[in-house]
């Protein structure tokens, strides 16, 4: 019986914590405010990292809105590994993260301030 309320409280569980990320809808205007951290370094074109590693960061613009979303809750989570993305995703909430997804692919190559320019 002790497995089965068990069983039952973790589905619940799972159910609202799901629930609760579906609920939250980026805003590509509100995102555009939110970006000043990721514009030093993947503002830059052809930037490149020394630090842990030599690594060359990516364009962001015109990316698919899930895939940010899911890399930001990884670095957040620590699930990805590299010290500034998780720093910088450590703060931000599932808003955020979706506002920031949702401006990044929003934009196009003629967008003004995209960094695939």
């Amino acid at each position: 019986m002790k497995i089965q309320v068990t069983i039952a409280v973790l589905a619940a569980l799972a159910a609202a914590s799901t629930g609760a990320q579906a609920d939250v809808v980026g805003n590509a205007k509100a995102g555009a405010g939110k970006v000043a951290a990721c514009i030093g370094c993947h503002g830059i074109p052809d930037y490149r990292t020394a630090y842990p590693e030599v690594y060359r960061v990516p364009k962001l613009g015109g990316q698919n809105a899930r895939y940010l979303e899911t890399a930001l809750q990884e670095y957040k989570k620590g699930d990805r590994k590299f010290q500034t993305m998780h720093a910088n995703a450590a703060s931000l909430s599932d808003q955020d993260i979706a506002d920031i997804a949702a401006y990044y692919a929003a934009q196009t190559p003629a967008t003004q301030n995209n960094p695939n320019k």
